[in-house]
């Protein structure tokens, strides 16, 4: 078979963008080429044209073409002349793209379109109750009843899309796979140790974390805190994320705060590695690669207990999930992990144990082998 990624994201030095959807894309797009399937990437979005090949995969980074009207409907026409040669050319047999922004509404390809739903933005403003752009519903919805077939990388995900736009159409659920050959555990930690890493953003929880690492600090003072991240501009205060932090941090807490601001692939692995504990306490997700990549790692961590968390994580066996609004908790969860060293690593263990089970790449790319072949054949 040969199957086609369309992303606005992937993790290659020649991409200018990347994130949990380009993780997950090149997970799978691995896996693929160790599975002897032939495989191409369209990254639109970029700021140069480039076609080339690396470890086997085609790539075809695409620049933003400028319209003086209609823009959004005019690149969508450029990339759909594009792909269908492409696609006629190198007999590609199916096309698969995100749902975010609805990129393939109004495309018409000359092969199936699989659109996956990572999470669009009417599910994660529903999530952050906010409202969303009219635009952005609409595109979105086109794209979901354009689509051949859709995948949800989560049950809670499926069910919340079905929901929000009424869909009659059949989701199937694949969950997210992760490399567990690459995300190894280290043995190592940092006592005391706990990390954030991932955006800096109100959905993702991290606005708790300061109520809740107060608590911390005053029970364990010799704690640390290190966050790796990209600030964002809060929607709600059009404050940065990171300033609504230290504004509700203690003293004591800022000075054994650490911000990273966004760090390379390799140096997030090492973090993850020398963290005691890690907290992702996120309101908002699909099926997130962050949790996955700690996991694989035998990482104890305390998570949100929102929507998705039981489809990857079981409380008190994998590590703890729970209400981050409910600080007094949280903060008591991760103060078990500091002061307990054999239950964080019994934790990490199962942690480990449940991904290798079930979202191993291996086990993922062959569910995904076996549903491509179905709608191909």
């Amino acid at each position: 078979m040969h199957i086609a990624f369309l992303t606005p994201e992937y993790p290659h030095g020649n991409v200018n963008k990347t994130g949990g959807i380009g993780t997950s894309i090149k997970n799978l797009a691995e896996g693929l080429i160790q599975q002897n399937h032939a495989v191409s990437v369209f990254v639109f979005g970029q700021q140069n044209d480039a076609v080339f090949k690396d470890q086997s995969i085609n790539f075809h980074l695409l620049k933003t073409r400028k319209f003086k009207f209609l823009s959004w409907y005019l690149q969508r026409k450029f990339l759909q002349r594009y792909i269908n040669k492409v696609i006629v050319s190198e007999q590609i047999h199916v096309i698969e793209a995100p749902d975010w922004t609805g990129i393939t509404a109004f495309l018409n390809l000359k092969c199936p379109i699989i659109l996956r739903c990572h999470g669009t933005d009417a599910y994660f403003c529903k999530l952050e109750q906010r409202i969303q752009k009219k635009k952005n519903f609409i595109l979105e919805r086109k794209a979901l009843l354009n689509a051949d077939h859709i995948i949800s990388v989560s049950q809670f995900n499926a069910d919340e899309t079905k929901s929000i736009f009424k869909l009659k159409k059949q989701i199937t659920v694949i969950h997210n796979g992760i490399d567990t050959n690459h995300f190894q555990p280290q043995n190592i930690f940092n006592k005391g140790t706990i990390l954030y890493f991932g955006t800096l953003i109100r959905k993702k929880g991290v606005l708790e974390l300061s109520h809740i690492l107060n608590r911390v600090m005053s029970k364990f003072p010799e704690m640390t805190f290190r966050v790796a991240g990209n600030d964002t501009l809060d929607f709600q205060t059009q404050k940065s994320t990171k300033s609504l932090m230290l504004e509700q941090m203690s003293d004591a807490l800022k000075e054994k705060t650490t911000w990273l601001g966004n760090l390379p692939y390799s140096d997030i692995k090492a973090e993850i590695a020398n963290a005691h504990c890690i907290v992702l306490p996120s309101f908002a997700e699909a099926f997130p690669m962050t949790w996955l990549e700690a996991m694989a790692m035998e990482k104890a961590m305390v998570t949100s207990n929102s929507g998705w968390a039981n489809e990857m994580m079981i409380d008190e066996k994998t590590g703890y999930s729970v209400d981050p609004k409910n600080h007094n908790l949280y903060a008591k969860r991760i103060l078990e992990l500091l002061k307990d060293d054999g239950l964080s690593a019994r934790l990490g263990k199962e942690a480990r144990k449940t991904v290798a089970r079930n979202f191993s790449a291996e086990v993922i790319t062959k569910k995904n082998i076996a549903y491509y072949k179905s709608i191909i054949t």
